[in-house]
């Protein structure tokens, strides 16, 4: 058995105005040797994948594998380098299956849907028989194409995204049995008209992952997946969606995703975002009893294709006068740059924020100093090391702010531990993020809220300027399906 893997994965916010290019991918992970070094999101699957075919004796081939951090909309020409690449490794080796990881929600100029144009195009290399199987974030799009060229589409269960591993172990086992004739997978996918955030680390969508989970292994089904949809998207196809695998029946794999459609449906009001603005939530701050409490700057997540650097808490923050608030990331390497010229402990004067679009706000100038540089600084998202480049604290009288060189939301607290910053002693923790930073700051903060904060990332589904799909979904209307 020979076996090819590959990743090519980004998440495309239509609506940022920062382009994802050659630099945006080489800046975050470019290899054609993922395996022989640490895994990071996108790479955890091949590693899994390398480790499972070699234990069964297979040829391993490794192509490309190419990450970029989400931002706007991917350059064509970039994309169909990478894409030919892989395409090209398909031609020369000729595997009997392939493996990829791809995020579900990449969209480059001419290509609204990038992953059905990959399966599209490798199908047609390796024939009508051969296994094709794609490993998806959630926040995908999830589209006809994909599904009627792959043979097996598994997305992860998890966000904050911890299951990658487990979620390509599964996938392999099932592509083996597929390739060994032990099951013939059929995919049927089941629109659920909704789009919200769904964290599933907590009521009602963890009971909902293990439903989806419990059914797995009986009675013909073989994979439950969600797909939480990406909203900050203007195609065709964003939304959320049920996609089931049956063992040879195709009834059963639609009726099993209708089922689940129900059930997120009879959930919904759990999942509606009732998140207070930020001077509802700094307000909570200033009257706790306790110290720690995480907000979540949401609006600003780098994650979902937000330049993170908007000032809106960091204002209000300052208008307040609030202090021991420790808050970030700031995407910004001129001005980390300039730290390291000037060096620990020096006093300046600098421009924070507001640097990349309207929807950042406005440039916020301070006196700070600065109390600590780190540079190869990572953050852990489960087992995976995420990249942050170049990390700085500064401290604005009491107000600590994280710089760094990668643009990144903040994963996890050791941002702050591992420059310094004695986070039992901070009023608030401010992390730039939707909802990956819940699992890490969840364990150190008696209080996590997640806040509506403004910014390119809107948790706000309701007033999305889509022209691509109708606005016939949950909850921009109650009720989609009158």
């Amino acid at each position: 058995m020979k076996l090819l893997i590959a990743t090519l994965a980004t998440e495309t916010n239509t609506f940022s105005p920062m382009p994802t290019g050659r630099n945006a991918f080489e800046n975050t992970f470019v290899s054609r040797e993922a395996t022989k070094l640490p895994a990071n999101l996108f790479t955890e699957p091949l590693h899994e994948w390398r480790r499972m075919g070699e234990a069964r004796g297979w040829e391993v081939i490794e192509s490309l594998a190419a990450a970029a951090q989400p931002a706007g909309i991917t350059v064509r020409e970039v994309y169909e380098a990478y894409r030919d690449e892989i395409l090209n490794d398909i031609k020369t080796h000729q595997p009997d299956m392939l493996l990829m990881v791809m995020h579900g929600a990449m969209v480059a100029d001419g290509y609204d849907d990038c992953e059905g144009d990959m399966m599209a195009r490798a199908r047609a290399i390796m024939g009508p028989d051969r296994v094709i199987g794609l490993v998806l974030d959630p926040h995908n799009h999830m589209t006809k194409a994909m599904v009627d060229n792959a043979t097996l589409i598994v997305a992860l269960k998890e966000y904050p995204h911890v299951d990658a591993p487990e979620r390509a172990r599964e996938m392999f086992t099932m592509a083996a049995d597929t390739a060994d004739g032990k099951i013939k997978p059929v995919m049927r996918l089941h629109d659920c008209r909704m789009l919200t955030i769904i964290q599933t680390m907590k009521e009602p969508a963890k009971t909902f992952v293990q439903d989806m989970k419990d059914a797995e292994g009986k009675d013909g089904i073989l994979s439950v997946s969600l797909v939480h949809g990406f909203p900050w998207a203007d195609v065709a196809d964003v939304g959320a969606k049920m996609l089931v695998i049956a063992d040879g029946d195709a009834d059963k794999a639609a009726t099993t995703a209708k089922v689940f459609a129900d059930k997120l449906w009879g959930i919904r009001e759990g999942l509606r975002m009732d998140y207070p603005d930020i001077s509802q939530a700094l307000d909570i701050v200033e009257a706790a009893n306790h110290k720690t409490v995480t907000l979540a700057d949401m609006g600003d997540n780098a994650g979902g294709g937000a330049p993170a650097d908007s000032t809106y808490f960091l204002q209000e923050i300052l208008k307040r006068g609030m202090k021991d608030v420790a808050h970030g990331i700031f995407w910004d390497p001129v001005l980390v740059a300039m730290c390291q010229d000037a060096g620990v402990g020096a006093r300046m004067k600098v421009r924070l924020g507001g640097k990349i679009c309207a929807e950042s706000g406005e440039t916020v100038d301070l006196d700070v100093t600065v109390r600590a540089i780190r540079e190869n600084m990572t953050q852990k998202l489960g087992d995976a090391n995420m990249a942050m480049g170049t990390g700085v604290w500064l401290d604005a009288d009491g107000v600590h702010l994280i710089v760094s060189t990668v643009r990144t939301q903040n994963f996890s607290p050791s941002v702050y531990t591992e420059l310094g910053i004695d986070i039992t002693e901070m009023k608030a923790l401010i992390p730039k993020s939707t909802n990956h930073f819940f699992q890490n700051f969840d364990r150190v903060s008696p209080q996590v809220i997640h806040v509506r904060s403004p910014g390119a990332v809107t948790p706000d589904m309701t007033i999305i300027p889509f022209t691509k799909r109708d606005g016939n979904y949950w909850p921009k209307v109650e009720n989609p399906f009158s």
